[in-house]
């Protein structure tokens, strides 16, 4: 399948972050990966090629290589991305039917309103058999947030300051409405819904457009953009001398702080047993380890090229991007960006460095929280793109190639540390 259109067929499967999640776990299957399971006991084959996944939002895969082990090749990206979360009692009554909602992560707020919005999830449902946790995603237009009339908000194109609690709540239906959503989402379920993990999405697709066909937009590029090209670099590359560990976790637009989130122990827990499998001697194993920390950079503005610094800003459609912070909200140091360069010069792939303007504040990334908990060198990366955080964003499509080569030659690098010497084989 062509990169382009299996990426935007990966994005508007994924309406939910549980959707991008199994979309992985099918990439993994279909490639002959076999799941395991955190509460059962692992055997491990040479060669064998093994992922888990945990809360259904989250996914880690590795393989064992033919030759010994020396160290990890680890990447690290987010599947979940701002939006609105559907509350547990999650109707709201009176002239009209409206769906109950709270903000997950730093979203922008006007884009949702006026355009066709659906809902999709996890809903948990009693059965004859158990608890069982199953997918759902109501693929009708169902729902809208509309504006407030200009006439009645003169203030609309002058900096409005949205309320949550007021302003967010989608329209479903009349009053005759009320109970409506509970019966699709259960007659969708095929049965009685115990509990649910509900998110807004809209309807509206993803695509390639632009003069020359070069531009991508679609919902969750940040950062499933990276969670599908570091995938795809992983499943193309060929064995080395170090074990390859692809990891896809939940919750990092809100802190990461999940079971299921960089700052768990999932990853580390990984590793353990992994080394304990092999008598691999851990500490070791780490001192001969990398980090590839994969998400979504800005890139300059058409518009507003003020919010850049001038001499780091980085382009669409020019490669992937180095990000650095004095702060340290992004990772990478001289001898990562150093590692990550040579790499994609390997690859043939353009590298651009991306820094905040001195002046302005910017965001974190997932890297920095996986290092509390495995401490590697790390080069913090992304593609660059417009309207971060909106629910419709905007990449170039020659990036996504980009990527997908470097995280090949990635994960078929063999590293080694001697002292202070990085050598790759």
């Amino acid at each position: 399948m062509d990169t382009i259109e299996g990426l935007i067929q990966y994005l508007n499967q994924s309406h939910s972050v549980y959707h991008a999640a199994a979309g992985v776990c099918k990439m993994l299957e279909d490639a002959g990966y076999q799941r395991l399971y955190e509460h059962e006991d692992w055997q491990f084959t040479v060669g064998g090629k093994y992922y888990i996944s945990r809360s259904g939002s989250s996914v880690i895969a590795f393989r064992i290589p033919t030759a010994s082990p020396n160290g990890f090749l680890i990447s690290a990206d987010h599947t979940d991305r701002p939006g609105w979360r559907v509350k547990q009692n999650l109707e709201l009554g009176g002239a009209y039917t409206r769906v109950a909602v709270e903000r997950y992560g730093s979203l922008i707020i006007s884009p949702w309103l006026d355009r066709p919005l659906s809902v999709a999830g996890r809903v948990v449902v009693d059965t004859p058999d158990g608890v069982q946790s199953k997918l759902i995603d109501i693929d009708r237009d169902l729902l809208l947030i509309p504006n407030v009339a200009i006439y009645m908000n003169r203030q609309i194109n002058d900096g409005y300051a949205y309320n949550l609690a007021t302003d967010s709540p989608p329209l479903m239906g009349s009053a005759a409405s009320v109970g409506k959503l509970w019966e699709l989402l259960e007659r969708a379920a095929g049965g009685k819904i115990l509990g649910h993990d509900l998110y807004l999405y809209v309807r509206q697709k993803a695509g390639v457009w632009g003069a020359e066909s070069e531009y991508l937009s679609g919902q969750g590029l940040d950062d499933l953009e990276c969670v599908w090209g570091t995938t795809q670099g992983f499943l193309a590359a060929a064995d080395s001398d170090s074990i390859p560990v692809l990891c896809h976790f939940d919750s990092e637009e809100v802190g990461s702080c999940s079971a299921q989130g960089a700052g768990s122990t999932m990853l580390d827990e990984m590793l353990t047993r992994i080394c304990n499998a092999w008598s691999l001697n851990k500490s070791r194993m780490l001192g001969q380890s990398f980090l590839v920390s994969a998400d979504n950079a800005h890139a300059l503005h058409p518009n507003h090229p003020e919010y850049s610094d001038p001499a780091n800003a980085p382009v669409l459609g020019e490669g992937v991007v180095l990000k650095h912070s004095a702060s340290l909200s992004y990772c990478t140091d001289g001898a990562s960006a150093a590692i990550f360069r040579k790499l994609c010069e390997r690859a043939g792939v353009p590298v651009q460095t991306f820094h905040n303007r001195a002046d302005l504040r910017g965001g974190s990334t997932l890297g920095r929280i996986s290092l509390s908990q495995v401490s590697v060198p790390t080069a913090d990366i992304g593609l660059p793109q417009l309207a971060m955080h909106s629910c419709y964003e905007t990449a170039a499509v020659a990036d996504v190639d980009y990527l997908c080569r470097a995280m090949r030659e990635y994960f078929q690098t063999s590293l080694r540390i001697e002292g202070e010497h990085f050598l790759l084989k």
